[in-house]
Formats: C-alpha cells, sequence, structure tokens
C-alpha cells in the first residue's frame, strides 16, 4: 500500500499534477524495456540487510 501511495506522490511531482484528476489529465504513459528496468534500479551496490517493505 505504500508504495502505491508512494509511487502516486512521485509521478504527482514529475508531472506538476495537484490531484489526481490533474494527474490524469497531464500524465503519459511510456513504455519501459527490460534492460531500461534493469539499469533504473542502483546496480554495483552491496546489499547487507534486505529492506523488508520492497520486493522485485
Amino acid at each position: 500500500r505504500f508504495q502505491l501511495v508512494g509511487g502516486l506522490r512521485s509521478g504527482m511531482g514529475y508531472c506538476g499534477a495537484a490531484d489526481l484528476g490533474e494527474l490524469r489529465d497531464k500524465a503519459r504513459l511510456l513504455r519501459v524495456t527490460s534492460g531500461g528496468l534493469r539499469e533504473s534500479h542502483p546496480h554495483d551496490v552491496t546489499i547487507t540487510r534486505e529492506a523488508p517493505n520492497y520486493h522485485t
């Protein structure tokens, strides 16, 4: 649930939307390739402890 709310807030910030209606009007959907998704996550980082609220 918290990741969903965080993602919505982030998207609203990227679009400059003040509310969900404005986000719907301003949003654009883009296709991300598997390579792009892999590159968008941190890499070459050693994880010492998994976050309890994040799963890939």
